[in-house]
């Protein structure tokens, strides 16, 4: 059943008014009829399979048939900062970590990033990045749309460490504590119905330098391993989400 996130005012009681880009999507793409059925979120605190009750090429009306429980997004909080990579793979890792479960992107400029990073050009880009994640959360039927922030320096970047509850950085020379050994711990110190906050920090093309490292680690982040394979800057993240999400249960592991 195809899923679109609304703004919470677009609820009224009983009835959601979906219209914009949405609205055009249903009427054009998906042919949606009156009577028709779909899972609108406001992707904060409700969800609800609702009917179409009226329909318009800008604008579409339908009533609430079912609340739906808010219970598809992980309790691991897990955030990927990503070294801006080269071309387009910035969207590739954001919508991949989205259908796996990641909640929120920080694009972020360190010593050996590639790409060039143009002011004048954010605000389109941060658009289109958003764009993909909200299509991505509902694509996979996430209760939540991750947050995509506003590029980051590496200063900024290690200043935001303490929000966290655990920060690792995957340091592709690591030769001694892999990601699993960071995890598990975490996860085991968990009860029922706690919860926590991870960050994984993905470096450019290049790798981190060691003044990079050595900052991360004065900031409270621990150096990880990803197995004996180097990955690429835009597989790091997937393979880090999913061993997270894997060890904490969301995944079938424990």
């Amino acid at each position: 059943m195809q899923r679109y996130f609304i703004e919470q005012d677009q609820f009224d009681g009983q009835t959601a008014i979906i219209h914009g880009d949405d609205a055009r999507h249903i009427t054009k793409v998906m042919r949606g009829k009156t009577g028709d059925k779909l899972i609108v979120s406001d992707g904060v605190s409700r969800e609800a399979m609702v009917q179409i009750t009226h329909i318009e090429a800008s604008q579409v009306q339908a009533e609430v048939v079912e609340w739906l429980p808010m219970d598809h997004e992980p309790r691991v909080s897990v955030s990927i900062a990503q070294s801006l990579p080269k071309g387009d793979k910035m969207e590739l890792v954001i919508q991949k970590c989205t259908e796996i479960g990641a909640v929120g992107f920080i694009p972020f400029l360190s010593e050996r990033t590639i790409v060039q990073y143009d002011a004048k050009k954010e605000g389109k880009r941060l658009e289109r990045w958003r764009k993909i994640a909200k299509e991505a959360a509902e694509q996979s039927h996430r209760n939540r749309i991750p947050a995509v922030y506003e590029s980051r320096s590496w200063k900024e970047l290690l200043a935001s460490f303490d929000s966290y509850d655990l920060v690792c950085y995957c340091y592709e020379k690591e030769d001694g504590l892999q990601l699993r050994d960071v995890i598990k711990p975490l996860a085991a110190g968990l009860s029922a119905d706690e919860s926590a906050s991870v960050l994984v920090v993905v470096g450019p093309e290049g790798g981190f330098t060691t003044g990079e490292v050595q900052a991360a680690e004065t900031a409270g982040a621990r150096s990880v391993g990803l197995g004996k394979r180097i990955l690429r800057a835009e597989t790091a993240g997937m393979v880090a989400l999913t061993c997270i999400l894997y060890e904490t249960d969301e995944m079938g592991g424990m």
